[in-house]
């Protein structure tokens, strides 16, 4: 059974493996072996991780109990997490966020929302609605990833 529900922090750990698997699997057919691996590194800090997923509080997919996406909306409109486990992808699941972050953030009132998105995403991205604000290069653990800003702008009367 598929769920959408609100982040707990007991989801920490999977959700750090999904989005370092996510990387790895799928963001490796646009970024090279050293790129990925600077996204996401081998190593990390749970703690500081905890802290981080914990303030983006985002909204989580479970199937039967595991966890297969997530992403997040802040209160002024950026999604700053956006991952789905690569067997899960092409199955709706995305869709599923990101209409739950659109009404999230019309609920919110909010004008738009946005997002770095990167080169992988961009087609999902464009699918749902998104413009290219800007293309950016963006510096992580001495590599340069590039990537695109990216906004959409919320109906009210929808």
């Amino acid at each position: 059974m598929v769920k959408l529900r609100k982040f707990v922090p007991s989801d920490a750990p999977f959700l750090r493996d999904l989005f370092f698997y996510t990387v790895r699997h799928v963001n490796i057919r646009d970024y090279s072996p050293a790129q990925v691996q600077a996204w996401a590194p081998d190593e990390y800090d749970r703690e500081e991780w905890l802290k981080k997923i914990t303030l983006l509080d985002p909204f989580v997919v479970d199937i039967n109990g595991v966890i297969v996406a997530y992403a997040d909306i802040q209160p002024n409109g950026y999604i700053d997490h956006f991952f789905c486990h690569h067997q899960y992808q092409g199955q709706g699941l995305g869709r599923m966020l990101m209409n739950k972050l659109k009404s999230t953030a019309q609920q919110q009132r909010l004008a738009n929302i946005y997002a770095h998105v990167s080169i992988t995403a961009k087609p999902f991205f464009l699918k749902h609605g998104f413009s290219v604000t800007k293309a950016q290069q963006v510096a992580v653990r001495g590599q340069v990833l590039k990537n695109f800003v990216m906004t959409f702008e919320i109906n009210p009367n929808e």
